[in-house]
């Protein structure tokens, strides 16, 4: 879970012009695709407007999604063409920071890792399970046959919650 140089310059750049759409950066994604690159920014509303059951709306994604063109365009981060996307992280929401990851213990996610982790026939890059706990450094997630690793968050490439009815 850690950002990569270009996603901290581009969240520098994009986070002003979110927040003054009255929303919260939730996340980046950038991927660049040959000729024409894809960047996608997620939105999430606020704590206290979450509290009150309020959630984002297609009008706060076009509204994020021209400030920031604007802002883009001023800075001019990204070389050669590039698709812009705004969404809002959904119900199987990335989870991009140690602090997005606490919010959902308790839950199902899913995790892409860079290295490896455990023994033998159980040693895996992928890993689906039940979040049990986290610090400032790792994660404990449970398999559903009972496994459980520690993980640390410098080891997660990618995170997910996984929506359950």
């Amino acid at each position: 879970m850690k950002p990569s140089s270009k996603i901290l310059e581009l969240s520098q750049i994009i986070a002003p012009a979110v927040r003054a759409c009255g929303v919260e950066l939730w996340g980046i994604e950038f991927m660049p695709q040959g000729r024409k690159s894809l960047l996608r920014i997620y939105i999430e509303v606020n704590a206290e407007q979450r509290n009150l059951g309020e959630h984002i709306t297609i009008e706060d994604c076009s509204a994020v999604n021209h400030q920031v063109s604007g802002v883009l365009d001023v800075h001019d981060p990204i070389a050669g063409e590039y698709v812009l996307e705004v969404s809002s992280p959904g119900f199987d929401r990335p989870l991009f920071t140690p602090e997005q990851v606490a919010m959902f213990v308790g839950e199902m996610v899913s995790l892409r890792l860079i290295h490896a982790i455990g023994q033998g026939d159980s040693k895996r890059r992928k890993v689906t399970g039940r979040l049990m706990e986290t610090n400032d450094t790792h994660m404990k997630v449970v398999t559903e046959d009972k496994l459980a690793f520690d993980i640390a968050f410098d080891n997660v490439d990618k995170a997910h919650l996984i929506y359950q009815d």
